[in-house]
């Protein structure tokens, strides 16, 4: 198993060098320790195609906690045929009429595949209870049958991991302005998220509720604090390593064979083509 716990014990005996006046991790270290583990990731990506693995992992939260940036991290250096995201809109008026696990299941991994889920089949439980989408019977049909249908894809061999993203009410305020006032982050920012500010207890409930009915020995809910969103990052990409046993299969470093040799082709004209407009200044040759 990838050995994910010395530099945490580092950091822990060493935490001035590791940590700014605030608390908060220095940035020199946080993006070493980033590196570290995503070569793990690497490592654990090569193990689960060669043995056929198949890894679900849910990230669940409020908006603005921080899901969608772990996500990136953990998945930006992974080959997307094997770790991929599944980010589900909204339903069709046909696929509400479906089974309401139904949509889910075909996103599922085959063997060799890791699928992380941006929200997931809990929105029954969060969103479309809070803001009244589903009924009250199809809201505890959901609470009954979700823990049978994680205990199914358990026992078909599925390795699921959830995680919820803890966010306090100050600190989402704080991130649901940033993204008010940049252009790049306003996107993020929906009508549904708006709205979720004015239901901050019923969502509250709404957790507590879902945590008593779907927090199973076969598939535990592990809570990451996210204030701290850097800190939340390599908290939860190491908890994934410890999750889930594999060993360093990379594949050795190969030689590259000479490039074949030209053997009478000739290049078409470069005025033939059609190039992209090169906007910006070209290097002048010494």
């Amino acid at each position: 198993m990838g050995n994910t716990d010395s530099a945490q014990a580092t950091a822990v005996s060493d935490a001035k060098s590791v940590l700014r006046k605030d608390g908060k991790l220095k940035s020199k270290f946080y993006t070493k320790e980033l590196a570290r583990l995503q070569e793990e990731l690497i490592k654990l990506q090569y193990w689960v195609q060669e043995k056929g693995l198949r890894v679900v992992i849910l990230f669940e939260g409020r908006d603005a906690a921080g899901k969608g940036g772990v996500i990136k991290r953990i998945t930006e250096q992974m080959n997307p045929r094997i770790a991929r995201i599944v980010a589900l809109g909204t339903p069709s008026d046909r696929e509400k009429t479906k089974w309401w696990f139904q949509r889910y299941v075909a996103q599922l991994p085959a063997a060799g595949e890791i699928v992380l889920f941006d929200r997931s089949w809990y929105n029954r439980a969060l969103v479309e209870r809070v803001m009244g989408f589903c009924t009250d019977e199809q809201y505890r049909e959901f609470l009954r049958s979700c823990p049978q249908f994680e205990r199914m894809l358990v026992r078909s061999g599925i390795i699921v991991l959830k995680y919820w993203f803890s966010v306090s009410d100050e600190e989402q305020e704080r991130r649901f302005q940033s993204r008010l006032t940049n252009p790049v982050k306003r996107w993020k920012l929906s009508p549904m998220d708006v709205e979720s500010r004015n239901r901050w207890v019923e969502y509250s409930r709404a957790k507590d509720v879902m945590f008593d009915h779907t927090d199973i020995k076969q598939s535990p809910w592990f809570v990451v604090p996210s204030d701290d969103k850097k800190r939340a990052r390599l908290n939860c990409i190491s908890h994934i390593l410890n999750s889930i046993e594999y060993e360093d299969i990379t594949p050795e470093k190969i030689e590259l064979p000479p490039r074949q040799k030209e053997s009478g082709y000739i290049r078409p004209p470069m005025n033939e083509q059609t190039f992209v407009p090169d906007l910006y200044p070209t290097p002048k040759a010494d």
